[in-house]
């Protein structure tokens, strides 16, 4: 990744900070206030969010050194694990609501402030649809996986404000009708189905870094792209080349192939060295940074 590229990174990421700190903070006081579960959740969403964040941006920080004898094969690592340390903090946060939501439904729902509640849940969806939209338009001139985690993150509350305010409007209107009892009711079961729905997006992030940690094989995309290459390679060359390893490990894609030679078939070093410039010409052109490791097999 270029120094451009990491610098855009980290304001990327400095932003999603700063902006998580006000909603946190918001979020928390005004769902204490008016009595609120969802408005509760949401700044205590915004503070997980802000951690994760400033792990995110240490994490952005660290991959950029280089290898050592500590950590010889670099730390590409670190970013799948900072993701999926944020997708488990989500999720169980999603999972604690849909608990506390389902027992404030038995036990009756509770009365809250819905005036205040929903110019807050009106402004929490300006702001949040806010950072997305500009985290979004950022990322188009530098993305990693740290800034799409970022992006998935503040999608996710969006889509939670715009419940939020739903719900107090709903709520809001109740009190004006002879069901003004079951007012009550609608901050439980929104709560409830907002994290059914959102349960997702956190499983969806930790089975992608999980996939990554466990060095599986990468999507179907990838696989196809690096076949080609090869194949292409093969035809250029004339060498028989054999995938024997291929992952993707955050920012890096990590291939192994092995150059397979008949008996009493003398290569070349300078053949050898042909076969890999022009594997790694056509694989470079894949949106990663390259480990290509070749090998002479009999």
């Amino acid at each position: 990744m270029s120094s451009t590229t990491q610098s855009s990174e980290k304001h990327v990421l400095m932003v999603s900070a700063v902006m998580a700190m006000a909603f946190a903070a918001g979020g928390l006081l005004v769902g204490l206030l008016v009595n609120s579960l969802v408005i509760a959740f949401d700044g205590l969403y915004s503070s997980i969010s802000l951690l994760l964040t400033l792990v995110s941006l240490t994490v952005s920080k660290l991959i950029e050194k280089p290898s050592d004898q500590t950590f010889q094969f670099g730390r590409a690592m670190l970013e799948p694990i900072s993701i999926a340390l944020k997708g488990f903090a989500i999720l169980a946060l999603v999972v604690y609501s849909l608990y506390s939501s389902a027992m404030d439904l038995l036990q009756g729902g509770h009365v809250m402030d819905t005036s205040v509640a929903m110019a807050f849940g009106v402004f929490s969806v300006f702001g949040c649809s806010l950072t997305w939209w500009k985290l979004a338009c950022m990322s188009k001139t530098s993305s990693s996986a740290l800034i799409q985690a970022e992006i998935a993150q503040w999608k996710m509350d969006t889509w939670l404000s715009v419940i939020v305010a739903m719900a107090f409007i709903v709520a809001w209107g109740l009190t004006m009708t002879p069901w003004a009892e079951y007012a009550a009711y609608v901050d439980p079961i929104m709560m409830l189905m907002m994290g059914v729905y959102f349960v997702k997006v956190p499983t969806v992030m930790v089975k992608t870094a999980m996939r990554e940690i466990l060095m599986m094989a990468p999507d179907k995309d990838i696989c196809s792209r690096v076949q080609n290459g090869i194949t292409a390679t093969y035809q250029e060359t004339g060498q028989t080349l054999c995938l024997a390893g291929l992952t993707k490990v955050g920012r890096e894609l990590w291939v192994d192939i092995n150059i397979v030679a008949k008996k009493n078939d003398n290569i070349a070093m300078r053949e050898i060295e042909h076969t890999r410039h022009a594997l790694q010409n056509r694989l470079s052109q894949l949106p990663l940074k390259l480990q290509l490791t070749l090998n002479v097999a009999c």
